[in-house]
């Protein structure tokens, strides 16, 4: 196919797509769709090699936002059963990140819930990092906070953050149908205040809203102008008590388009399959490597992912390799800018224990993308803005044991398994282990 060859060509070249080309992919028939991950996975293999990069989520605070973005089960009025509690202790949050290290996960992804952090929030979470980076020597750290304010993210580095998640999730044209409490360009300039300190920058989109393709080609578009390092990738998972509770217009091959669509954009960045793999992709989901290098391990912010192992299993059995600790994520030339971003803005604002090899592991284990299920964060698009303004509850225990997980969900919309969603998180905020 002559648009497949293209796209393949400019994504060895790092060349952009023309818009057309881009809603093309996504208007492929299913006759066409092994074609189109065959294509996709060229350009992934030529940047990534058979590498799989696994991020671990810990739950910081949950619940509560005061935000009301449509797709979230934290948002402002929702009823959707999930946990709620207050800021996690730099121990217990350390303990919980040890798990996913365990596992096999490169980065940990610290994620609360809220418009934005306070200067008091920003230094809580900045013990925290330390916590963890004394534990688990190594591990790389992204922060998801919601909206920074000016400083904030230069003192998160300080502290040895390596990157920050904060999700575009829709196109500036429809955002203001997602959420009304703040805006995409709000968005746009904590992106940009990550970028400016030197942070590595993730950013991603959720899929499943109702969107438009030309509304998904528009984020992506956006996504590749920001230079995010990692692009997170949400299929919405509805749930109830939440206003986008019956949107379920996802189909495993629309995952597929839609995800070799994002590699052919932006095709040297982590490509990273976030919140909803398990409910969307289903069975597919080895296929989908082919396209992304990078996945979460274990579980989301507000709902159960898959078993850690079963997702180990899943790499192995697809020929796919865990990506270790000492290889840089990025291709050279994303992590050499990144590293010399680090250093300048080191050098600039002193930033501490960050500034002498890129930002704490960038220049060594691989400046690259943050753990992106954050911002839209998975478990059901995720908690929005993220950030630590709302008051929290006290912890409410609750979960299902492996037994009572389903396993499938149906594709079709009329038949839509809602008892999948309802599951509880394990882990932090539970007397249940982590599922790593």
């Amino acid at each position: 196919m002559d648009l497949l060859n293209t796209l393949v060509d400019k994504g060895l070249r790092r060349e952009l797509p023309s818009r057309e080309e881009a809603l093309a992919v996504l208007a492929t028939s299913d006759d066409e769709l092994l074609d189109v991950v065959a294509a996709a996975g060229k350009v992934r293999r030529q940047w990534f090699g058979r590498r799989v990069k696994l991020n671990y989520l810990v739950n910081l605070k949950s619940g509560l936002c005061p935000e009301d973005c449509s797709y979230c089960s934290q948002r402002l009025g929702s009823t959707a059963g999930i946990l709620k509690y207050s800021w996690l202790k730099p121990d217990e949050a350390s303990q919980a990140a040890a798990a996913g290290v365990a596992g096999g996960a490169k980065r940990v992804c610290l994620v609360a819930s809220g418009r934005g952090p306070t200067d008091r929030d920003v230094e809580r979470v900045g013990k925290t990092i330390e916590a963890i980076k004394e534990q688990n020597e190594g591990v790389e750290v992204c922060a998801c906070l919601g909206l920074l304010s000016d400083g904030q993210a230069e003192r998160l580095r300080e502290a040895g953050a390596d990157a920050y998640n904060h999700n575009l999730n829709t196109s500036e044209g429809t955002y203001g149908e997602i959420t009304t409490t703040h805006t995409y360009a709000d968005r746009v300039d904590t992106v940009q205040k990550a970028h400016a300190a030197g942070l590595s920058a993730c950013s991603g989109l959720i899929a499943g809203m109702g969107e438009s393709d030309e509304d998904l080609v528009d984020v992506v578009y956006a996504l590749r102008e920001l230079d995010s390092d990692s692009v997170p990738v949400n299929f919405l998972i509805p749930f109830e008590g939440t206003p986008l509770a019956k949107e379920w217009n996802l189909t495993p091959q629309r995952c597929l388009r839609i995800l070799a669509m994002v590699r052919f954009v932006c095709p040297d960045v982590e490509v990273r399959i976030a919140g909803g793999r398990e409910v969307h992709l289903r069975s597919m989901q080895p296929l989908a490597l082919n396209i992304a290098n990078s996945i979460f391990l274990g579980d989301y912010l507000t709902s159960e992912g898959q078993a850690g192992k079963a997702d180990l299993d899943m790499i192995a059995d697809a020929g796919f390799e865990v990506e270790g600790a000492g290889t840089t994520t990025l291709p050279a030339h994303r992590a050499d800018a990144l590293a010399a971003a680090g250093a300048a803005a080191g050098a600039a604002g002193g930033c501490g224990s960050a500034a002498s090899a890129g930002c704490g592991s960038h220049a060594e284990a691989g400046a690259e993308a943050g753990a992106g299920g954050c911002g839209s964060h998975a478990g059901g698009g995720g908690c929005g803005p993220c950030g630590g303004h709302a008051a929290a509850a006290a912890p409410e225990p609750v979960a299902q044991s492996d037994a009572e997980v389903p396993t499938q969900v149906a594709a079709d919309a009329s038949n839509a398994r809602t008892d999948l969603v309802a599951v509880r998180r394990r882990g932090a905020g539970t007397d249940l282990a982590p599922n790593a």
